[in-house]
């Protein structure tokens, strides 16, 4: 058996302490969590008490746990974008091997001296690009790889942002401002950028973009608003944004209807109606969506030029029921449909019978991101516990780097009324 590789966490927020933190309990012979850091002393707390952590093992913050010497065999950064790269280098000087949270960073500079520091250091980086892993698009990487609709000249990809997704991320949330973190398309499609190069196994040569934030504003806001959704809004009813159908009483996300996870951890911990209550009232997550400091776009679309002169094109819209991801890919002896929000896989060759695949009978766990969440960080910790180099699924940080390239062109593009962009402009 390989030996148990120790973890520190910088960072509980909603991935480090909900997400990754509880894969300790799904694997504890493989990995085994040693030190915590984050600038909320509850949540070090109740990760502390739940792992059994010692208090000499518990840190205020990132930085204060990297003062000491290396504490464990890997670290995970799950802290905010702009502090990944100056958690990472000293970390990386100190032996840790890191898995992050994407993004790397927004600042190009910063994600190349990161690459350079590994490489120095002979460290590994993994990139949370956590749709790699799951059962889904691994299927959909195997039919595409098996020829069966040949070559692929292009490929149209959805990224559908669910409406109370958009609000509670990236209008009141963490993610609402890019000057303090990421661009949107950085952020929220990071991802599927990595999944676009990835399936296709093609490299992007040029993309121009525009997109903008078209209703998350003060102007239109409706009559009667106020600036908070609890302070007397007398357009509430009416407001499918309003923060108490989406924390107290909406049947898939509100705490009165036993929704305590995501999104309802993040107003609240351990949340229950009267601390959510009490929380929208006067915190961030109360405020009218029309009324917040955002800046991040609500949709945009980038057209991507690969080498090879095939086409992708990527739309992310903060404007759908449902919230999920669709690709069409088009390739010279047919099509696939891959819809994700129906679990299936459409494979059509020209001239023969559709095949349905239905991704749902092929794994039983489907939990954390389409499933992928566990399974990203058990490659990861099997990786490093064998001392083998990035293969596979696994997204080094040179990888993680083209999708990177893509997203911070697209919106250097959208900046720019349009104007094409060359990646490697940007590589060097």
């Amino acid at each position: 058996m390989s030996k148990q590789v120790t973890v520190a966490i910088a960072g509980l927020g909603s991935r480090g302490k909900d997400t990754y933190a509880p894969t300790a309990k799904m694997f504890p012979d493989k990995m085994k969590i040693v030190a915590i850091a984050d600038i909320d002393p509850k949540k070090v707390s109740d990760v502390a008490k739940e792992y059994g952590i010692p208090e000499s093992a518990c840190y205020t913050s990132a930085e204060e746990m990297l003062k000491e010497d290396q504490l464990a065999d890997v670290m995970f950064i799950a802290t905010q974008d702009r502090q990944h790269v100056k958690q990472a280098i000293p970390a990386l000087k100190k032996g840790y091997d890191l898995l992050m949270e994407k993004p790397i960073s927004p600042d190009l500079d910063e994600c190349r001296e990161c690459v350079k520091v590994a490489n120095e250091c002979g460290r590994k980086i993994v990139v949370c690009h956590v749709l790699r892993y799951t059962p889904y698009y691994t299927k959909l990487k195997e039919v595409i790889d098996s020829g069966v609709i040949g070559e692929i000249v292009d490929i149209m990809a959805l990224e559908n942002v669910l409406y109370w997704h958009q609000a509670h991320s990236f209008v009141r949330g963490n993610w609402r401002n890019s000057d303090t973190t990421s661009p949107m398309i950085l952020q929220k499609c990071c991802h599927d950028f990595d999944l676009l190069l990835w399936l296709s196994g093609k490299t992007c040569d040029s993309v121009s973009s525009f997109g903008n934030t078209y209703y998350f504003k003060k102007e239109n806001a409706p009559e009667g608003a106020t600036l908070y959704c609890m302070g007397g809004c007398k357009a509430k009813a009416d407001c499918p944004f309003d923060a108490e159908k989406i924390y107290i009483t909406s049947e898939r996300t509100g705490v009165a209807n036993g929704k305590t996870g995501w999104p309802a951890d993040v107003v609240a911990q351990h949340p229950t109606v009267e601390n959510i209550t009490e929380a929208i009232k006067t915190g961030p997550y109360g405020r009218c969506v029309y009324m917040c400091d955002n800046n991040v776009v609500d949709h945009q679309v980038v057209n991507m030029n690969m080498t090879d002169n095939t086409t992708m094109t990527l739309t992310m819209c903060a404007f759908d029921a449902t919230g999920s991801r669709y690709q069409k890919f088009m390739g010279t002896k047919g099509e696939i449909i891959a819809d994700l929000s129906e679990n299936t896989i459409k494979v059509t060759p020209f001239g023969g019978e559709t095949e349905v695949i239905d991704v749902s009978k092929l794994a039983s766990d489907f939990s954390g991101h389409a499933g992928g969440d566990s399974r990203m960080v058990e490659e990861f910790i099997d990786m490093v516990a064998e001392g083998k180099e990035p293969e596979g699924n696994i997204t080094s940080i040179e990888r993680s780097m083209e999708s990177h390239y893509c997203a911070i062109a697209a919106e250097k593009s959208r900046l720019n009324n349009g104007e094409v962009v060359k990646l490697d402009s940007l590589r060097s």
